[in-house]
């Protein structure tokens, strides 16, 4: 690796960055003013530099045909357990008897890029009944209404391995 790759790859984040900020500034404004888009020039400019390093959705993204394919299948399986979830608990709260297990569990992940667990920590966070409480290296601690299982490799099985294999192709 050369020098300059760590330059290309921050002039690439802030590029990026940039361009993502302003769409959504154009997309919530609703208008093509001068002075709208001035502002929102500036605006972005200021947040991606200061903010280059952050994370975004293509930070550490593999571009290749199969991460785009694994993208859509990702986001196609998130929406279903989204839709499911949903059911779920939309059924433990209209029932009587309120059939609940809380429990807070470590699982292990084998995702190794920064951006791979954070989309993992946010699926389980946005799917209703789980909630990503914290992270430490490869442990999430994910909070669940209710664990069927007591069994560390089952709760795993369950909660993460549905949506790994899609975010290692996409992220390593």
């Amino acid at each position: 690796m050369n020098s300059t790759t760590p330059e290309i790859h921050r002039k690439r984040d802030f590029i990026i960055l940039f361009a993502t900020l302003f769409l959504f500034w154009l997309l919530l404004s609703n208008s093509l003013a001068v002075d709208v888009l001035i502002i929102g020039v500036v605006v972005s400019a200021f947040i991606s530099l200061v903010f280059y390093q952050g994370l975004t959705f293509f930070t550490e993204f593999r571009l290749s045909p199969q991460a785009v394919v694994a993208g859509f299948k990702f986001y196609g399986h998130f929406f279903k357990e989204l839709l499911r979830s949903n059911l779920s608990m939309a059924a433990i709260v209209l029932s009587p008897p309120l059939p609940i297990s809380p429990a807070i569990v470590k699982v292990r992940t084998r995702l190794k890029s920064r951006m791979g667990r954070l989309m993992l920590a946010n699926s389980i966070t946005l799917t209703p009944g789980t909630m990503t409480v914290a992270m430490e290296g490869e442990w999430l601690y994910i909070h669940c209404v209710r664990l069927d299982d007591s069994d560390l490799e089952a709760a795993t099985r369950e909660i993460v391995s549905e949506f790994e294999p899609y975010l290692e192709v996409m992220y390593g």
